[in-house]
């Protein structure tokens, strides 16, 4: 019996020291030099994590970090994605981030103007979303902004984001657009938004070039722009690297404004939010014509005289 208490006391002695040896590598910092990214893979256990996280250097000692989460329970709570760890983090504010599945958050950014194509493209080339895109059917459905995502975010449901954004910043702006407007739906608002985003660059001139279009919708005279007459060549699938020529805008198509009168049957591209909001406020003008002026911008015109006077100096310019 003595030699059973005596067996006993070093037993728990042994296991007491070897708990506190534990804890204290457990809350003691860790080896990582530097904040670090570490992606955690679904599905996996706590002994394959930690062990992921010892090779990465931002823990010592998997067995630690193992004992620990298996003793508190943590190890079923643990999440899945993209974590970051500052430098020194200990073992038991790894587990806690673990815990928490707070995770890196990534950024992507669709430009204004982009067709459903180009934002295919980008979705497909950006690092951290899976699945595969099913992109809307016509353009004018995705608005292009800056979207949040974290690591395993499926690319279709960014997509869905976009189109939930597109319609709920339509929608605000339709119902505080100015009175009396050519436009009777809001997707007709949309398809003249993504002729005005391809139009122009330059954010001073959109409600402006909006303004001239709107003028001429309401004297039923030809829209006469360019990008859909480019469009009708291309259905958005590529970029036209060529001039136009005098066939081209003689072709008829739905989509070409220089055959056909009124808007196109859809969007052109994908409008941002600041030509939406200039087809819905337009500049009050009595302008009807517009050509590049050679810096980027354009030379406005009242009417035929002045804008022939202007297409002139263009072309002297291009020459």
């Amino acid at each position: 019996m003595r030699w059973l208490i005596i067996l006993l006391f070093l037993f728990i002695a042994v296991f007491s020291g070897l708990g506190f040896w534990v804890y204290g590598q457990f809350i003691q910092p860790g080896p990582l030099t530097a904040e670090k990214t570490v992606i955690i893979p679904r599905g996996v256990g706590i002994e394959r994590i930690a062990i992921l996280l010892s090779r990465q250097n931002v823990i010592k000692i998997p067995l630690i970090l193992s004992i620990a989460a298996r003793t508190i329970g943590a190890n079923k709570k643990l999440q899945a994605g993209e974590f970051s760890f500052t430098k020194n983090v200990s073992p038991r504010d790894v587990l806690a981030i673990l815990q928490k599945g707070k995770q890196v958050v990534r950024r992507l950014t669709v430009a204004e103007g982009l067709t459903n194509g180009q934002i295919l493209e980008i979705l497909n080339k950006t690092n951290g979303l899976v699945g595969k895109a099913i992109m809307p059917q016509n353009e004018g459905e995705l608005l292009p902004e800056t979207y949040y995502f974290s690591y395993g975010d499926n690319r279709n449901t960014l997509i869905k984001r976009m189109q939930g954004s597109m319609k709920r910043v339509l929608a605000n702006l339709w119902k505080n657009r100015i009175p009396n407007l050519p436009i009777f739906s809001i997707k007709d608002a949309i398809i003249l938004a993504s002729i005005v985003e391809k139009e122009t660059g330059r954010s001073a001139e959109r409600a402006r070039v909006a303004g001239v279009f709107i003028n001429r919708l309401r004297l039923n005279m030809k829209l006469q722009s360019d990008p859909t007459v480019s469009f009708s060549i291309t259905k958005g699938r590529r970029e036209l690297v060529r001039a136009l020529s005098r066939e081209d805008l003689q072709t008829p198509s739905e989509y070409n404004t220089y055959y056909t009168k009124g808007l196109p049957p859809d969007p052109i591209t994908n409008p941002g939010r600041a030509s939406i909001k200039a087809v819905m406020n337009p500049v009050d003008t009595d302008e009807l014509y517009f050509v590049a002026d050679g810096t980027g911008g354009h030379t406005f015109a009242k009417n035929l005289t002045e804008h022939n006077r202007n297409v002139a100096k263009w072309r002297q310019f291009k020459k």
